[in-house]
This record gives C-alpha cells, sequence and structure tokens, in this order.
C-alpha cells in the first residue's frame, strides 16, 4: 500500500484541529457553559491547561473569555515525526461526545470507516467528511453506550480501506481516557 502524509508541525496541526471542529461546536466555541449560559474560567485563572492522562491529552485554552477544552491522542511515524492518526474529542454534556478523527490519506473515500472495540464489532459506521493538508476527517458524535464502553476498554480499532482496496487497520489506546474525558468535562464548565 502507497500512502501519502504530509508532515506538518505539531503545533499546526493541533491548532488546524482545534480551528476544524471548533467550527462544529458553536457553544464550545462561544466558551460559554451550555446549561448556564456564561463564561468559565480555568483554574488559578490560568490561559491554558495540558495535563496527559495515560495515552490522551487534555488540553483547554481560554482567550477573551471564551474557552476550548478537548482530548486528544495523536500517533506520529516515529521516524519521520509524520501524523498518521489524530483523534480529538469535546465533551458536549455527560452523556454526548463529539469530535473528529484524522486518517491520513491513501484511504478509498467512498467505502466506510468501522470500529471495533477490543476485538469486537461495533454499529458504528462512518464516512470520512473531507480531506485537508493535514488529512482526512471523519466527524465522531458518541453516544452513552460507546462512551461506556470505551471507558471500560483498551483499545479502539478503526478499520477503514486503502484506496488499492487494502483492509487497513489503526489502533487507539483507550489507556486513560476514562480519566482525560472527565477532566475535560470538568474544565469545560
Amino acid at each position: 500500500m502507497r500512502m501519502t502524509v504530509i508532515h506538518f508541525p505539531r503545533a499546526s496541526v493541533i491548532l488546524l484541529v482545534v480551528i476544524v471542529t471548533a467550527g462544529l461546536q458553536p457553544a464550545l466555541v462561544a466558551g460559554r457553559n451550555v446549561d448556564q449560559g456564561r463564561p468559565a474560567a480555568l483554574p488559578g485563572g490560568a490561559t491554558s491547561v495540558q495535563e496527559l492522562h495515560g495515552d490522551w491529552r487534555v488540553a483547554c485554552v481560554q482567550q477573551d473569555g471564551k474557552k476550548v477544552c478537548a482530548l486528544s491522542q495523536q500517533q506520529t511515524n516515529k521516524d519521520t515525526g509524520q501524523l498518521l492518526l489524530m483523534i480529538e474529542l469535546q465533551a458536549v454534556s455527560a452523556d454526548h461526545v463529539e469530535g473528529t478523527l484524522i486518517l491520513p490519506f491513501g484511504l478509498a473515500l467512498e467505502r466506510p470507516i468501522t470500529f471495533e472495540m477490543n476485538g469486537a464489532p461495533t454499529a458504528s459506521v462512518l464516512r470520512v467528511r473531507t480531506c485537508l493538508p493535514v488529512g482526512c476527517l471523519v466527524s465522531l458524535t458518541l453516544d452513552p453506550a460507546t462512551i461506556t464502553a470505551m471507558r471500560k476498554g483498551t483499545l479502539l480499532t478503526v478499520h477503514a480501506t486503502a484506496d488499492g482496496g487494502q483492509d487497513t487497520l489503526f489502533e487507539i489506546s483507550l489507556n486513560g481516557f476514562s480519566s482525560a474525558l472527565d477532566r475535560t468535562a470538568a474544565l469545560a464548565r
């Protein structure tokens, strides 16, 4: 399988993902607590917070009274540093999570993207929404049952099809997912 991945500095990738996913989450971009309709501050008056929870990163940025918080995981090629996969999620509410999965170029865009949790297929069937220079974007909406399974699981496998028809697997560690999600939800309030 031949796959072309364009290398971007890590900060550019994260900024692009925040911009792209922020466009999908108007309540988060507005920096408002959805339930109370008022801006909320970060702990200690900080303008940004970054934490590691296992294999997940929690990041929250506040500027001009607006706050965007997300948990993410990024995988890069160990030899080249090129981005292979990134997943970024926002806790919209206690039982609803939305976000974006970025996959590399070279995928058959007309074929579905499916998930497997700890070796068991899930009912989720997704499509690539668009491709940008950073990679191909897949919009995610996680229901309560999927969130519960991810909290208990250890591995989320993403199944895609390469442009040549070969099955392609991407593995996402769920180590630290539960605590990262809880922390993101707390910071986003």
